[in-house]
């Protein structure tokens, strides 16, 4: 059931009709929330010449790029999906 109340969808097989799941909204979301505020903090450790922060922000970085890739990739192997986030 929906929130409305309204029965959700469901192909001939029984799997729900979703185009993203609620998770992979908030994967990307969040991620790429996330990975802006990385990238803003990565460049003030460059500019302040603290290498230890630059490096740690590049790491954050390569794991919120993989985090969303992954929600995007999870997101377009179902069936009836676009390539939009919510």
């Amino acid at each position: 059931m929906t929130f409305e109340g309204q029965p959700e969808e469901t192909s001939a097989t029984g799997k729900p009709m979703v185009r993203a799941t609620p998770r992979d909204v908030v994967h990307i979301r969040m991620g790429s929330f996330a990975l802006i505020a990385i990238i803003a903090i990565g460049v003030l450790g460059l500019v302040a010449g603290l290498k230890w922060l630059t490096v740690a922000m590049a790491v954050l970085a390569v794991i919120a790029i993989v985090d969303i890739a992954l929600a995007v990739h999870r997101q377009s192997r179902r069936p009836g999906t676009t390539t939009e986030a919510g």
